[in-house]
């Protein structure tokens, strides 16, 4: 995952003192239909088929380590009750809906979501940010 225009900006004025910057009490982890961009521009996320974005707390995360931080814990999505559609990349953002993009990142393997029993997971581990 990389961070977003948002996020670099945010981060970067406030360790140069031009800005504060206050983390979200909580990260909502998406799911998009393509690259949203750094911008957030290209965003697609599904719609409909009770998708919503899955709240994380601080616990939910790894420290910064070996170059990385991942979700510690499993990324559980609520049961896709329509098709979601083809899902290319994971993102982070600060609100439930709406808010700022905070990263994202392309999955290793597209997963197309259909309706069905199985909730769709983001094992622990394997979502990642990751210096570059």
């Amino acid at each position: 995952m990389s961070f977003s225009d948002y996020w670099e900006a945010a981060l970067l004025n406030h360790a140069f003192g031009k800005g504060n910057y206050t983390p979200p009490v909580h990260i909502y982890v998406g799911l998009s239909k393509a690259d949203p961009l750094d911008d957030g521009s290209g965003l697609s996320e599904p719609v409909g088929g009770d998708y919503a974005r899955v709240e994380t707390d601080p616990a939910d995360w790894t420290a910064w380590a070996a170059g990385l931080i991942a979700n510690a814990t499993d990324i559980t999505f609520p049961v896709a009750t329509g098709d979601w559609g083809t899902i290319t990349h994971g993102c982070l953002f600060n609100a439930a809906s709406g808010g700022n993009l905070l990263a994202s990142g392309a999955l290793s393997v597209s997963m197309a979501i259909l309706a069905g029993p199985d909730a769709p997971v983001v094992s622990a581990n394997n979502l990642t940010i990751v210096r570059t």
